[in-house]
C-alpha cells in the first residue's frame, strides 16, 4: 500500500517523541534526520524534503516548543501540520457549472489508468447524485473505445462513441449535445495518451481545450512511477494548465513519494485517489486524513463515510431488531454482516484507518479469508445455517468439499463463530457492553485477529 514504508518509519519517530518529557535541540536534529531519510526513501523530491525539514526545525525552535511541558506532542503536531500542507492543505472539489453539463477532461500518458479512472469517477459522481456520460475520445489506441464501453456497461453508465470519426473536438461536441438532450449533467472525456509527452499529443489536447472549453482538466498520474510522475505532472501543467490531479495505483506503491511531491511542484491540488482495482476504489483526496493515516493516527471519518455508503440504514435496523428477538446470532446473520463489511473495502485497509491499529505490525489480515468463509456458509443447508449445532463430522466433510476448503478450516471458523456468538450475547446487556468497550486494548485485538 502507498506510504507503507514512510508510514512505518514516521510512526517509529513519533513513538519515540511521545515518550519524552524533555527534548533537546540535539534530539530534534536526530529526529529530523530520520524524517528526512524516510521521505527520501519514499521517493519525495529532494528540494521539497529540504524545505519540509527546515520549516519544522524553524517552527520547533522558534516557538520554544522544546521548553514546553509536552514538547514531543508539539513537535508531532508541527510534523502533521506540515504534512497536511505538503499534501495540499484542504480538500479540493470539482467546480460544477451552474449551467450543466459540467465537462471534465481526463488527460495523461498511456498506461496511467485514464479509461478505468473515467469509469471510477463517473461511478463516484453518480453516488453524489450526478448523471454522468462517458465519452470515448481516444481514437488511436486499439480497443480503447471498446474498453470504455465495457467499463460503462459494468457500471450501467452511458458511453458516447463515434467510431467513424477521428476528429476528437467533433466527438466531444456531439457528446455534449447528447448530454443536453438526455439530461446528463456531467460529461467525462476520456482522451488519448502517449507512451511519452510529445508535441502532437499536447497540440491535440490544447485543441480540445480551446474548442470545447472543459470546466475541469484532470491529470491522471500513475503514482508507481515515482519522480517520473512528478515530471509528467509538471510538463502537462506547463503545456495545458490542469485544474487538478488524480493519483492512480496508490494501492501498489509502498513509497508514495509522488503524492507528497506533485502538489508542491505543480501548485495544483490532488482531487482524487484511486486505491484499488475495483470500479468503486476511488475516493476524494483529503490531505488531513491522509496525513493522519501516514502518522498512524487513524482516519475515523473515512470509515464512517464508507459505512454510510455501504450499509443500508433500513437493512441495518431490520437486522438489529432480528438479533434482539433471537437468542443467538446464526450463520445467515453472520453472512449478512460480512457482506456489509466487504462493501466498505478490504478489511486490511479499514484496519489501518483505526487509530492505533497501524502500530500492530505483526497482525496479518488475509482478505481472501472472508471469501473462504462466504463459500463455507454458502455450502451449508438452510437448516445448518439456522442451527450450527447440526454440523457434525460428516456434514463438515461435505461443506469442505462444496466450498473448496478443508475440514480443519471449517473447524477453525466454527470455533471463531462460537466466540462471536458468545460476545453477541454479552453485548445484548448494555452494562456488559460498556464493560467490554472499556476493557478493549490493542493487545486484546491483536489476539483476536491472529
Amino acid at each position: 500500500m502507498a506510504f507503507e514504508g514512510l508510514s512505518a518509519k514516521l510512526q517509529e519517530v513519533t513513538r519515540k517523541l511521545r515518550g519524552k518529557a524533555r527534548i533537546t535541540e540535539s534530539d530534534l536534529k536526530e529526529m529530523l534526520r530520520e524524517v528526512k531519510l524516510a521521505l527520501l526513501e519514499a521517493d519525495v523530491n529532494y528540494a521539497i524534503v529540504k524545505e519540509f525539514i527546515n520549516t519544522i526545525q524553524e517552527k520547533a525552535l522558534g516557538q520554544d516548543v522544546l521548553k514546553s511541558l509536552t514538547p514531543g506532542q508539539q513537535v508531532i503536531k508541527i510534523v502533521k501540520d506540515e504534512l497536511v500542507e505538503l499534501l495540499g492543505g484542504t480538500e479540493s472539489k470539482i467546480n460544477f457549472t451552474p449551467n450543466p453539463p459540467t465537462v471534465i477532461m481526463l488527460v495523461g500518458l498511456q498506461g496511467s489508468g485514464k479509461t478505468t479512472t473515467a469509469g471510477k469517477l463517473a461511478n463516484l459522481l453518480r453516488k453524489q447524485g450526478k448523471k454522468p456520460l462517458l465519452v470515448a475520445c481516444d481514437v488511436y489506441r486499439p480497443a480503447a473505445i471498446k474498453q470504455l464501453q465495457v467499463v460503462g456497461g459494468q457500471l450501467n453508465i452511458p458511453v458516447y462513441a463515434n467510431e467513424n470519426s477521428k476528429d476528437v473536438v467533433k466527438i466531444a461536441r456531439q457528446a455534449i449535445d447528447v448530454a443536453i438532450s438526455k439530461l446528463n449533467d456531467v460529461v467525462i472525456l476520456d482522451t488519448a495518451g502517449r507512451l511519452h509527452i510529445d508535441e502532437e499529443l499536447m497540440n491535440e489536447l490544447k485543441n480540445v481545450k480551446t474548442n470545447v472549453k472543459p470546466h475541469e482538466i484532470l491529470l491522471v498520474v500513475d503514482s508507481m512511477t515515482g519522480q517520473d510522475a512528478v515530471n509528467v505532472a509538471k510538463a502537462f501543467n506547463e503545456a495545458l494548465g490542469i485544474d487538478g490531479i488524480v493519483l492512480t495505483k496508490l494501492d501498489g506503491d509502498t513509497r508514495g513519494g509522488a503524492a507528497l511531491s506533485v502538489k508542491k511542484i505543480t501548485g495544483r491540488p490532488i482531487k482524487f485517489a484511486a486505491t484499488g482495482e475495483k470500479l468503486s476504489d476511488i475516493e476524494v483526496f483529503h490531505p488531513e486524513r491522509m496525513a493522519s493515516r501516514i502518522l498512524g493516527m487513524g482516519d475515523v471519518l473515512s470509515i464512517i463515510e464508507k459505512a454510510e455508503e455501504a450499509i443500508n440504514l433500513e437493512d441495518a435496523e431490520k437486522l438489529e431488531k432480528q438479533l434482539k428477538k433471537k437468542k443467538d446470532l446464526d450463520l445467515d446473520d453472520y453472512l449478512t454482516q460480512l457482506k456489509q463489511i466487504k462493501k466498505m473495502g478490504s478489511f486490511s485497509s479499514l484496519l489501518k484507518m483505526i487509530p492505533g491499529m497501524s502500530a500492530l505490525k505483526d497482525v496479518k489480515i488475509d482478505d481472501k479469508e472472508f471469501e473462504r468463509i462466504e463459500a463455507m456458509i454458502s455450502s451449508m443447508t438452510k437448516e445448518e445455517r439456522k442451527n450450527p449445532k447440526l454440523l457434525n463430522g460428516n456434514r463438515r466433510v461435505r461443506i469442505a468439499k462444496g466450498s473448496g476448503t478443508t475440514v480443519q478450516e471449517i473447524n477453525k471458523f466454527m470455533k471463531s463463530f462460537e466466540m462471536t456468538q458468545k460476545m453477541m450475547r454479552q453485548m445484548k446487556d448494555s452494562k456488559n457492553m460498556k464493560k467490554m468497550m472499556k476493557g478493549i486494548n490493542p493487545n486484546d485485538l491483536k489476539g483476536m485477529l491472529k
